[in-house]
Order: C-alpha cells, then structure tokens, then sequence
C-alpha cells in the first residue's frame, strides 16, 4: 500500500505507476535525502514534537539504511514512486510505528527541494575543483610558450601575431569567469527549504535555523512558498554549465584546426586521439570533438528546466519531477568532459616552427607597420592607406613587409628608414605589445601571475 493511500478507493494504474515514477534516476539522492532526515528528527525530538528517543531510534534506522545502501544491500522499489517514499518504508519496517513519525511537520515538497539542493551544493565544488586543475594546466602552457609566437585571428584571417602563451591564458581568464559564476550560484542558492512544509509551512514549533545550520546551510529560505516552488538555483547552475562548456566548445574547435594537416600548430597524443577504420593515415581528434558534441547535450539540460519552468503557478507541481534529470546529466557531462579535456591539452604537442611560419605568412605585422609612421609623426588614417599600397605591392609581387627593400619603402614614404626591418619583426611586433593584457612576455607573465593567485585562492 502507498504511504499517501487514505485518500483513494482504486489501485494506482500500472501505467500510471511507471509514468509517475522516478526511483529509476532519483535514486542518486539517497545519502541527501537521508541526512535531510536525521536533520528533521533531530530537530522534531529537540522541539519535543516527537519524543526524544524514537528521535534517536529514527536517527540510528536511517544511519543504518544509509549504511546498508553504501554496501549495495537494498534494492529500490518502483511502487515506492520515488527515493523519499522508499527510504521511509524501509525504515517503518525497520523500526515499526516509530517510522511513521519522521513525516510529522514535512512534505515531500520541502523534503526533495532540500535534498535537490544538497545535491547541488555538493556536486558545484566538484566542478569548480575541475576548472582549477584545468587552469593549471593552461597555466603550464603558457609558461613554457612565452615567446612562442603565432598568428592571432579575427574573421579566421590573420590579423596580428600574438603567442600561444597569451592564447592559453585567454581561455584560462574565461575559465576563472566559469568559476566565480558557480561560485555565486554556490552563494545565492545557499538556503534551506526544510520546516516550508507542502507550501505554508507546518502548525508544529519547527525550528528551521535548526536544521538548516545541521545541514549546512546558511539560512532558510524566507518564503515557504519560493522555498518549495521555485528551481532558478538549477536554471542558474546550468546557465552557468552552459558557459563553460561553450567555452570548451571554442577551445575544441581550434584545438581540431590546430591539429589539422593544414595549420599542424599542434599534435596531439596519441592516448588522446583515434583512428580510422578504413583511412591507416588518420589521427583523429575525438575527445575534442566529442566535447564539442556534449556542449549541445547541457544546453538542452538548460532549455529543458526553463521550458518546465515557465508556465507553473504557484507552489508546488508535478511538472518539477522533471527537474532533476537535466541537472544529473549536466553534471554527469561537465565533469566527464572537463578532466578528459585537461589530460588531452596537458599532453599536446606544440610545433612552435609551423606556428613562426604561419605568422610569417598574411602581413600580421601590418598595424605595426602603420604604427612605425605614426611613431615618426604620419596620422594613423594616412598611415593606414600607405601600409595598405604596400601590402597591395607585395601581392602582386609575391613578396612580404619585411622582405622588401628600403627603396621599395621610400617609394611611397620617405619616413621609413633601416629601423622599418626591425619593427616589422614579429617579436618585436609581439613584446612591444606590453599593455595591460597584451601578449608580450612581460604583461603575459602578469596574467599568469593573477591566475596562479585566484587557484591559490580557491585550495
């Protein structure tokens, strides 16, 4: 018989019984749902609602069914509907009426809103603490490539050179942008729903500071009715999972032109690439690619939760059952994606001569051959102009800017002079950039400064 059957003269339907279900993916809850408990019946034994001791019997049951579940003894019943409904038969029929007490002064609407959020506390910091390791790695990166220097792109044209240390540690400034948004979801969502009841809270003197502080919240919530009705704190965490794997998705998309045999900037290990089945030739960068594919799988977690979201009346519906999937596969897939994408980062390859050719190539140095006028007095407008006859010239004769001779120059400015050669050259073009978040060594070494001190913050 269910818990809830008082009020009704027909068996549930078996169709009806397997749609309302949720025991086949809630189960994950089963250590949250049962502190929840213990927190509860403490607090009803402390406020005299139930006494003392079946408290404590309550207490020493569920401890024993958490006990019991850690060791693969139990097995999960679909009649029971969902994790709560199981765990508190199986302490009725552990521990007799005295079970029958645990309920006094909770809903089932406050009890999963408390352990939905547990969940989440618990599992943010496990991304977090990946998006550090990541870091770290990017930060290794970039100090071993300094003064690697590659084209920059805009539009996927050359546009100006830059290192592969400042790139690594571009992605490394969006990765710290990941982290402190779950750790502001972390801190927003850090409240209580335990003591709200089905919507209006409970006539018994619950104390819900009590049970918050056990469970090691900040506070309650302050409306029973948001309390219980309300999953902007999931909409938010996978806003912000969505995020960091967009930017994994960046990252995958270059890391798979950068291994291709047309920019060949990078190699990647062999432990971290396939095969094919039919082309012997081929390395093929999959964990790249499969992370550019789960981006979609979290985005649709996000769409789903707001989609269920935003027609619901208040408080509580059933609808909200559809909650927690999205969020377990969000996490499932974010913290698959980001350590395999570390591990296949921190062991590539880097072809600093292929990425020195590249930039050779495509007048990335043009600005700086603009900015030479400017430095001898030219407006930049005009400067502009003349630097673009000379790239125009250098296409047709199949030249460079630095290949052409002084002549060449001062036939269409009599500004330039011997110096022009070294200005043009890239690592001139490169540590000259010595503005605040520029790719010269000494404002890169700044960057990595400021990312090593927010890790060192955080463990």
């Amino acid at each position: 018989m269910k818990l809830w059957a008082g009020r009704f003269q027909k068996e549930t339907d078996t169709l009806v019984n397997d749609f309302n279900s949720s025991i086949g993916f809630d189960a994950r809850l089963y250590e949250q749902d049962i502190r929840g408990s213990i927190a509860h019946a403490a607090m009803l034994g402390k406020q005299g609602i139930i006494d003392p001791e079946e408290a404590g019997k309550i207490i020493e049951g569920l401890k024993a069914i958490l006990a019991d579940i850690e060791d693969d003894k139990v097995e999960f019943s679909l009649d029971n509907e969902d994790i709560h409904m199981n765990i508190e038969a199986m302490l009725t029929q552990r521990v007799g009426d005295t079970g029958k007490r645990l309920h006094t002064a909770r809903s089932r609407n406050d009890q999963v809103a408390t352990d939905f959020r547990l969940y989440v506390k618990e599992e943010i910091p496990v991304v977090i603490g990946q998006i550090l390791d990541l870091q770290r790695v990017l930060v290794d990166k970039a100090k071993a490539n300094l003064n690697t220097v590659m084209p920059g792109y805009t539009h996927m044209q050359r546009a100006q050179p830059t290192t592969f240390g400042h790139y690594m540690m571009a992605y490394a400034n969006m990765l710290r942008r990941d982290v402190t948004r779950l750790e502001d979801c972390l801190e927003r969502m850090d409240e209580c729903p335990l003591g709200a009841g089905a919507l209006a809270t409970s006539t018994y003197p619950v104390d819900r500071f009590a049970t918050a502080e056990a469970l090691g919240f900040a506070k309650p919530v302050d409306n029973s009715m948001d309390a219980v009705s309300d999953r902007d704190y999931a909409i938010e965490l996978l806003s912000a999972l969505s995020i960091l794997m967009m930017h994994l998705s960046r990252f995958s998309e270059e890391i798979i032109l950068w291994c291709s045999w047309e920019f060949k900037y990078v190699e990647l290990d062999d432990a971290y690439s396939t095969g094919s089945s039919i082309m012997p030739q081929k390395k093929n960068p999959d964990v790249a690619e499969l992370v550019r594919g789960k981006t979609g799988r979290v985005y649709g977690s996000l769409i789903t939760l707001l989609t269920v979201m935003k027609g619901l009346p208040l408080a509580y519906n059933k609808d909200m059952q559809e909650d927690k999937e999205p969020v377990f596969d969000a996490f499932d897939t974010v913290e698959l994606c980001v350590p395999v994408f570390a591990a296949m980062l921190k062991t590539l390859t880097v072809q600093p001569k292929n990425m020195a050719k590249a930039a050779a190539g495509g007048f990335i140095n043009a600005t700086d051959c603009a900015d030479y006028l400017v430095k001898k007095g030219m407006p930049f407008r005009e400067a502009y102009m003349i630097v673009g006859r000379l790239v125009n010239m250098c296409i047709k004769t199949g030249e460079s800017l630095d290949t052409l001779t002084l002549r060449d120059f001062r036939a269409i400015s009599d500004l330039f002079d011997d110096d022009v050669y070294d200005a043009l050259q890239l690592r001139t073009c490169v540590n000259g950039r010595k503005v605040y978040g520029g790719p010269s060594e000494e404002s890169v070494k700044k960057q990595i400064e400021l990312i090593e001190e927010f890790i060192a913050a955080r463990k």
